[in-house]
């Protein structure tokens, strides 16, 4: 893929992309910086699924229902989409996937894995304003762990809505501002523990749940579950739970 320069738009954080774009290979290391996402995806995954069955699907047996490819015939935008940690997941499920991101680098990666797995995703070197103007709608987008590094992050959300289609899913992912998350997703994340480089985040720009759910009906959009990530420090794994106060995960519709 030919050297360019980041897409620029009004959301587009020039500094974050950098950080990221210099991630290469690294986003498939799951012993690396980036395994944080790879042990944290799995309930990502299982999230959009059983919301899409739900909502999207009509399977009022969305949470007991076992299929291979659960996500069939389901049209799912990935943004900000990394090294295509989440995308590949989606697509394995039988989602058709569009994963975008502004960091060269991280398309780059992306393409490269996606062709080694065998997987058919549309991945575009492209910003989300860009996406917008395409004029491209789709059954849910997906922004996991992006509106805490976006530039204007309550009208990024009205840009993501004006790209779901009526009654689809915005997926989102991001963590609350509270003491506990400059804790443990700051102080113990990136300079104890080492999970996430440092300086990947910044307190002030992490959101209240109540904050995102406003933005959201604000956009034409309704909360219809919110839920937390918390790491199990006994069992050394994560786990979706009810506390929200570090990493949360919310769904809306638009009606």
């Amino acid at each position: 893929m030919p050297s360019q320069p980041p897409p620029q738009a009004s959301s587009i954080n020039p500094e974050d992309v950098a950080r990221f774009n210099r991630l290469g290979d690294l986003w498939w290391d799951k012993t690396g910086k980036m395994g944080i996402l790879h042990e944290i995806n799995p309930i990502r995954v299982d999230y959009i699924t059983d919301h899409a069955r739900r909502f999207l699907l009509n399977d009022p047996e969305a949470l007991n229902v076992t299929r291979p490819l659960p996500l069939t015939g389901l049209k799912i935008a990935d943004i900000g989409c990394g090294g295509g940690i989440l995308s590949e997941a989606l697509a394995e499920l039988g989602a058709t996937v569009t994963g975008i991101d502004p960091a060269p680098n991280n398309i780059a990666v992306a393409m490269r894995h996606a062709q080694q797995s065998g997987l058919t995703i549309d991945y575009r070197n492209i910003s989300a304003e860009d996406l917008a103007l395409t004029g491209e709608q789709f059954d849910a987008i997906a922004a996991l762990e992006v509106i805490e590094h976006v530039e204007g992050p309550s009208n990024f959300i009205r840009l993501l809505s004006t790209m779901v289609r009526p009654g689809g899913l915005l997926f989102l992912a991001t963590i609350d501002r509270t003491l506990k998350s400059y804790l443990f997703a700051i102080i113990g994340a990136e300079y104890v523990l080492g999970w996430v480089p440092k300086g990947t985040h910044e307190h002030h720009k992490f959101i209240r749940p109540n904050e995102l759910s406003s933005w959201l009906k604000k956009a034409g959009m309704r909360e219809v579950d919110r839920a937390g990530m918390s790491y199990m420090p006994l069992m050394t794994s994560w786990r979706k739970s009810h506390d929200t106060d570090v990493n949360y995960l919310m769904t809306a519709r638009k009606d």
